[in-house]
């Protein structure tokens, strides 16, 4: 089995005062990305850090924040472990955190221990930070990751000099900049910035190294990059609504995505349906999308539980049944005798989406129609997002060979799959559609679930 994948968000602030306060906001904002841990550290003569097994709002005291002295800090919440790390160093006191997934972690950390370095637990960030500080300054460090990291990262270096920010050589784990009165931000995603008042000021680019401090936002290392290969899930799931990923908005992304889908149904003839329902959350913008284009009636079938996590960033497959049950509740009225089209961001294993088939049936549905605004998930994400293994993955268990290459072997699956989930009939987005709907060129975006190609190459 492949260890479980960190699914996790950024947040770092220079400001004028007291910075503890602002980002523990910020990260709350993030608290999407991660549920199981969270952490702050902050700067003044030294780092300050605190974190927590848990929520940001259910964990952080009053007292705690008010204990994290300093004007600049670096905030984050994660899937799989705490952060920020704490270093003492040559470089004076730093604290690290990232988002992402390195490849070839275990040949990093065997070389490192073959020349004499200790490892706590072996984390990802620490190896990070262990690389960063045989360099003989934080940019030389974080530069020279690009040489020696085989995976993603989005990461936030907390110095006496201030904040250093830097994104991977393709920008696949996003990154942007903000700003506010006297204040300078970088976070994973930009909801973070509107929902404190800041304005974005722009991406950071992939290679790009910047150092937020008092003259402001300043880049201080510009490496080559390849290409860009932006995150394509982060659009179709793991990105909040509101939130804006590398100059497409997230909204606008799942509406292009629902209508593809009913565009599809309409080529195809169409299909008898009374209504267009989501799963909700995130199946909520892509039925809306589906709405728009096909003027079919958009109706809620689920009560959702606000108290809820996301099911699909639990770490266990245990804990994502158990919190995908307590979520939603099927509303009876709205679905008995009823033909559903039921749209959903993806499809992995396939034990919910066939919970929520039967769910509405029993309810007295007369018919339910699944589409999925995602292709066929293929491949394991290598980057840091939850899809886990090859065995995991429902549509591999059809389709040995590889990749979705024809329409007929698409079709294929399609009627497998609503066999064995029980729906009437299950549609995908081919990747053709699911790249047009994005709206950004396929060369600029990571398409390795689905493709099975990494943008560096094996």
């Amino acid at each position: 089995m492949k260890a479980v994948q960190d699914n996790c968000g950024i947040f770092a602030i220079y400001g004028p005062g007291p910075c503890a306060w602002e980002i523990f906001q910020g990260i709350d904002f993030l608290q999407h990305r991660g549920q199981q841990y969270c952490g702050i550290a902050t700067y003044d003569d030294g780092v300050h850090q605190v974190t927590h097994h848990g929520k940001v709002l259910n964990t952080f005291t009053d007292q705690e924040l008010d204990s994290l002295p300093g004007r600049w800090g670096i905030g984050h919440v994660s899937l799989k472990e705490r952060q920020p790390v704490k270093w003492q160093s040559s470089l004076g006191e730093i604290a690290v955190a990232f988002s992402g997934n390195l490849i070839n972690a275990k040949a990093l950390k065997d070389d490192m221990m073959s020349r004499g370095k200790a490892f706590w637990r072996g984390y990802h960030v620490e190896i990070i930070a262990k690389l960063i500080l045989e360099e003989k300054d934080p940019v030389s460090g974080i530069a020279g990751l690009a040489e020696k990291i085989i995976g993603a990262y989005s990461l936030v270096v907390l110095t006496r000099e201030g904040i250093y920010a830097a994104r991977d050589l393709f920008g696949l784990r996003p990154l942007i900049l903000g700003h506010g009165p006297g204040r300078y931000i970088v976070c994973s995603e930009s909801r973070a910035l509107h929902n404190l008042g800041f304005e974005i000021v722009r991406d950071v680019r992939p290679g790009e190294i910047v150092l937020l401090d008092h003259r402001g936002c300043t880049t201080v290392r510009q490496l080559p990059s390849p290409r860009s290969a932006h995150c394509a899930f982060e659009w179709a799931y793991t990105a909040s609504l509101d939130s804006v990923i590398d100059g497409l908005p997230v909204l606008q992304a799942r509406y292009n995505l629902g209508a593809r889908l009913s565009q599809r149904d309409q080529e195809e003839g169409g299909v008898q349906a009374d209504l267009v329902a989501a799963v909700p959350m995130s199946g909520i913008a892509h039925a809306i999308g589906y709405h728009m284009h096909s003027r079919l009636n958009y109706q809620e079938v689920f009560l959702y539980n606000r108290y809820a996590d996301r099911s699909y960033t639990q770490a266990t497959q245990v804990a994502r049944e158990k919190m995908a049950k307590r979520k939603l509740a099927v509303l009876q009225h709205a679905v008995k005798g009823k033909s559903i089209i039921l749209c959903d961001d993806s499809i992995v294993r396939g034990t919910q989406i066939y919970n929520k088939v039967h769910e509405l049936k029993q309810a007295g549905a007369r018919a339910v129609h699944v589409r999925v605004a995602c292709p066929p998930l293929m491949y394991p994400c290598d980057f840091g997002i939850s899809t886990r293994t090859y065995e995991e993955l429902m549509a591999r268990k059809y389709l040995f060979r590889g990749d979705i290459i024809t329409l007929e072997q698409l079709r294929d699956l399609e009627g497998w799959v609503a066999a064995h989930i029980g729906a009437d009939s299950v549609k995908y987005n081919s990747l053709e559609a699911f790249v047009a709907a994005l709206q950004l060129s396929r060369d600029d975006l990571c398409l390795k679930c689905w493709d099975g190609k990494r943008p560096m190459g094996d």
